[in-house]
């Protein structure tokens, strides 16, 4: 028996997939099953190797309709959307997506209708990933412009500790110890001790960023 499958894509952890199953209901479509992943870029990380993207290329058959929001929920890379798309319908499974109610179906033998059905596919998938990069060019000339406005906001906070303190507390550590008896011995708070044992990397960089 053929079944409906939906999958959902979500950039961040914080996010949720909820809003886009609801959506595709809401327009009438019948889901047996939900896949999603949650904090995944569409952009790095191909559908295959996603944890539960993957899992389409083992439960979709033929026969079996694969629901998604819009082709960027597949991915955002054009190859990696378009061959998706092909390998998906080469199997007999049938897309639709939510936005538009587009369907793409490998039954069709008509050359127009495939080469029109290709030309959207390409269409579609190339022009997720122009949004992606308009999007992503976008974040850094707004980085690049508070940056510029408001320089210490990009500093992050500002360490309680000097350079000397954070060469201190990585010499007690290395020779063993613990990090209350660290903090008694150079006056810094429990707190601060952990967070610069915890990634010192991240804090060096911090006090090389605020000139320390």
């Amino acid at each position: 028996m053929s079944k409906t499958i939906f999958y959902a894509r979500v950039s961040t952890s914080e996010q949720t997939s909820d809003h886009q199953e609801n959506q595709a209901r809401l327009a009438g479509f019948d889901i047996d099953e939900v896949v999603a992943d949650h904090g995944t870029s569409g952009v790095t990380t191909n559908l295959a190797d996603r944890p539960n993207g993957k899992r389409l290329f083992d439960m979709l058959r033929e026969g079996d309709v694969l629901v998604v929001r819009w082709v960027d929920r597949l991915g955002r890379n054009y190859q990696d959307v378009t061959d998706t798309i092909r390998e998906f319908m080469r199997r007999g499974v049938i897309i639709k997506t939510v936005i538009n109610r587009m369907t793409f179906d490998g039954s069709t033998t008509d050359p127009t209708q495939q080469a029109v059905r290709d030309a959207l596919i390409a269409f579609m998938a190339a022009t997720a990933q122009a949004q992606a990069e308009a999007t992503k060019e976008a974040q850094k000339a707004g980085i690049a412009f508070h940056k510029e406005a408001s320089p210490e906001k990009f500093k992050g906070r500002k360490p309680t500790f000097d350079r000397a303190a954070y060469d201190q507390v990585m010499a007690l550590h290395q020779a063993g110890q613990g990090q209350s008896a660290i903090a008694k011995a150079t006056g810094l708070q429990r707190n601060a001790v952990i967070r610069i044992t915890g990634d010192p990397l991240k804090v060096d960089a911090t006090l090389t960023r605020w000139g320390m």
